[in-house]
């Protein structure tokens, strides 16, 4: 079992969005899946509530007060992590990680975050010896523009692992509100989203 920490301390940045879409994918690929929503804001469990029954099934817990252990029935577990986590907590929801996604958004303000956020990271032993991955993934991208130009360099510059650029689309918006991620559509809308999520993907699978 793979428990995928989520996490970063600006809001605003996709958190939810990267968990719940990532928990889709993983589902319609034929895993077991547990979406633990640590977020007091509980975004991630009210999307679970919302998700069709005829669709591939995730399973959901609210680890707000206390992180649970899942047990061996789940392929993975996808941590979703609150904004503005402190020190300590950082260190605890890394100790139950195998591997983190940080995202990050094109905007000045979230990459001055991030800074503080990777060093932070870079703090823990577990991280700082290689033993738990870090990817940073660039989030609501819009293809061709400056800012997503500046988020490419910024994310080169970090020293950390780039692994995938999601780009900024209404679609996203359009399944949040039924329960669902793009990897629950089909048709032709989809298919150059769900490209971008394939460099992920195999990031959060590998051995």
């Amino acid at each position: 079992m793979t428990t995928i920490l989520v996490a970063t301390v600006k809001g605003g940045s996709g958190k939810t969005t990267l968990s719940t879409n990532l928990a889709a994918a993983l589902a319609n690929d034929g895993a077991r899946v547990l979406l633990a929503d640590l977020d007091r804001q509980r975004s991630s469990t009210e999307w679970l509530a919302r998700r069709p029954d005829d669709v591939a099934r995730i399973d959901g817990v609210e680890w707000m007060k206390e992180i649970g252990r899942p047990g061996p029935d789940y392929d993975f577990t996808i941590l979703d992590a609150p904004a503005a986590l402190k020190t300590k907590e950082i260190e605890e929801v890394v100790g139950f990680a195998d591997r983190i996604v940080v995202p990050v958004v094109p905007s000045a303000i979230d990459e001055a975050a991030t800074v503080r956020f990777l060093a932070k990271l870079d703090d823990i032993r577990s991280i700082s010896k290689g033993h738990k991955p870090v990817g940073m993934v660039a989030n609501r991208v819009r293809v061709g523009t400056r800012s997503a130009e500046r988020l490419a360099a910024f994310m080169t510059e970090t020293g950390h692992r780039a692994i995938a650029r999601i780009r900024d689309s209404q679609a996203y918006l359009d399944v949040v509100d039924a329960g669902l991620g793009i990897f629950d559509r089909g048709g032709s809308r989809y298919a150059p989203l769900k490209e971008d999520w394939w460099p992920l993907l195999e990031f959060v699978r590998e051995g």
